[in-house]
């Protein structure tokens, strides 16, 4: 029998490892990359590749998400939260069921405004949906009314107002879908927060889809019934291409699971900072794969409602914070001698360089899919990416 050297010491003794934790900024990139890339191929899909059934595509993600969570909750542990919620039929009739309309209705806008709207104005009158929000609280009496914040509302209305006036493909079939999935998602946020709360029901994002992607599915099928059904072709799905339309499920459900680590992850305001620099990606991404025209005027107007939604979300001491602490750190390495001591460290580097790559990757993605779509359809697009 072999003696363990003393100098080494027994392997009981032996110090294990410390497993190597994920860095937050890898959920903060995974949850910007599968965002857009959702919001990209969902466009793609409809302009490019002649799938213009929006209803139909909602059905088909919510048809996969329905089954996807249910295969999760049985192989893993992301859906081991749905334990601790007490689901009556009295909770399902008063906040599944309503909510998973809303949720339907606010989908079902947010792919038809694809018919009418640019990515990049689409994401501009994003910009008011904390407005919506808010004024919703209010409403429900969630929140009571403040002067302060009510300024800061219109200073965000005033900048996509001006955006919207400076948009030269303006249609107002898209704006109002538009607005309507802004309201019909932030009736839903507010009803999630009062009627669940109330039954003392506590649900992360992903267990949320769990339930509501069956009643959502169920309500799409109907109204995907109703409104494209006599103009469906199957022609149409085999050229998007049953793999593309697999693969845009996919990555639509990827995006829920992303945004469930995020939020466990991160906090509120770096979710919120988060968003404004997805928005802001987003918006010349899609200048770039569509040539998306952007006048003075509507980005103008798209700066004054970031400005106002940044103020709204964060507050004044945190932008405070945040810039002094940049400052600061920027001072450190400018006064720091020539050397390693001058290299930003090995974590900072991993992360800049992760964020270049996936903003590369899901630009040569769109481009990509852009220019192919272009030769499977032999269709000349507008300005604004439409057929």
């Amino acid at each position: 029998m072999a003696m363990a050297d003393p100098e080494l010491g027994s392997p009981a003794e032996k110090v294990q490892p410390k497993a190597r934790s994920i860095h937050p900024l890898f959920y903060i990139g995974s949850w910007i990359f599968f965002s857009n890339l959702t919001i990209l191929f969902n466009k793609w899909l409809i302009d490019n590749r002649g799938f213009r059934y929006p209803a139909t595509l909602t059905c088909w993600h919510l048809i996969f998400a329905t089954a996807a969570t249910q295969i999760l909750a049985r192989t893993t542990k992301l859906l081991d939260g749905r334990k601790t919620v007490k689901m009556t039929g009295r909770v399902y009739m008063r906040a599944i069921v309503p909510i998973g309309l809303l949720y339907s209705a606010s989908l079902v806008c947010s792919n038809m405004v694809y018919l009418y709207l640019s990515v990049a104005f689409i994401q501009m009158l994003k910009a008011a949906a904390p407005v919506a929000v808010l004024l919703t609280a209010w409403a429900w009496g969630v929140e009571k009314p403040s002067l302060k914040r009510f300024l800061n509302i219109i200073f965000i209305v005033a900048g996509v107002a001006l955006a919207s006036l400076g948009e030269i493909d303006f249609s107002w079939a898209g704006f109002l879908f538009q607005i309507g999935g802004i309201v019909f998602e932030a009736m839903r946020l507010i009803m999630i927060q009062v009627l669940l709360s109330e039954d003392g029901q506590k649900m992360d994002p992903l267990v949320s889809l769990y339930y509501y992607a069956p009643v959502c599915a169920v309500m799409n099928i109907v109204l995907a019934a109703a409104s494209e059904a006599h103009k469906f072709e199957f022609a149409d799905v085999a050229k998007a291409g049953w793999g593309l339309l697999l693969l845009n499920a996919m990555v639509a459900f990827m995006l829920n699971v992303s945004s469930v680590f995020l939020i466990g992850k991160t906090s509120g305001l770096v979710m919120t900072l988060t968003g404004i620099l997805k928005n802001i990606l987003l918006v010349i991404a899609s200048v770039m794969i569509w040539n998306t025209s952007i006048a003075g005027l509507q980005f103008i107007g798209y700066g004054v409602a970031l400005l106002g939604l940044v103020y709204y979300s964060v507050g004044w001491e945190q932008i405070v914070g945040v810039l002094t602490g940049i400052g600061l750190y920027l001072k450190g390495v400018w006064d720091a001698p020539r050397g390693d001591e001058a290299r930003l460290p090995p974590a900072v580097r991993r992360a800049l360089f992760t964020g270049l790559a996936a903003i590369t990757l899901v630009l040569l993605l769109g481009g990509f899919m852009y220019g192919g779509g272009v030769e499977a359809t032999g269709v000349q697009l507008s300005s604004r990416g439409l057929l």
